[in-house]
């Protein structure tokens, strides 16, 4: 008989789990317009990424895993980060936020499980604004932003190309 499934865990980012973030992160380079990076990284190019998000303050990485269970390691099944807006000062009170979920793990509220982690994270912060940029078409990801309260402000026409066409990214944002 297989062990019984283990439930999903939100935790913050930490080093250990580089490599597993970056496999992630590389399967939407590679596969999707989802990120417009187009040439897949290393986990030490990812490192200071990973570094930039510490387990206080503004910037925030949080992870869900499964597991273990029985000799299974943890399962990295998505992670959601906030990170600066824009590099000017006035932009401190802004976020960019952002959700990646593991391709086998969608729809099974794991989007939703760390957007609550992270906004529940970011409450106590200095922070008047998040602000999501959704490649387009992404139904599932316009859908997880709007049951947080972000509400459409625009979208940039054919801003990025890859996969040899150009795509649009709508604009969202949230107050904090």
């Amino acid at each position: 008989m297989p062990p019984e499934p283990t439930e999903v865990q939100v935790r913050p980012g930490v080093e250990g789990d580089l490599e597993a973030l970056t496999d992630l992160y590389n399967h939407y380079v590679r596969e999707t317009p989802i990120t417009f990076d187009t040439t897949p990284f290393t986990p030490a190019e990812r490192r200071p990424w990973l570094l930039s998000h510490p387990e206080d303050g503004p910037h925030r990485l949080m992870v869900a895993t499964q597991g273990p269970s029985e000799g299974d390691a943890q399962r990295i099944l998505g992670y959601a980060t906030s990170s600066p807006h824009r590099p000017k000062p006035a932009y401190t009170t802004s976020v960019e936020v952002t959700v990646y979920v593991a391709p086998d793990a969608g729809g099974r509220g794991v989007g939703t499980l760390l957007y609550e982690a992270l906004f529940a994270a970011l409450s106590g912060q200095d922070l008047h604004r998040a602000y999501a940029g959704i490649a387009q078409p992404n139904e599932a990801s316009t859908r997880l932003h709007e049951r947080f309260g972000f509400r459409y402000v625009g979208t940039y026409r054919e801003v990025g190309r890859k996969f040899g066409r150009f795509w649009d990214v709508a604009w969202y944002e949230k107050e904090l």
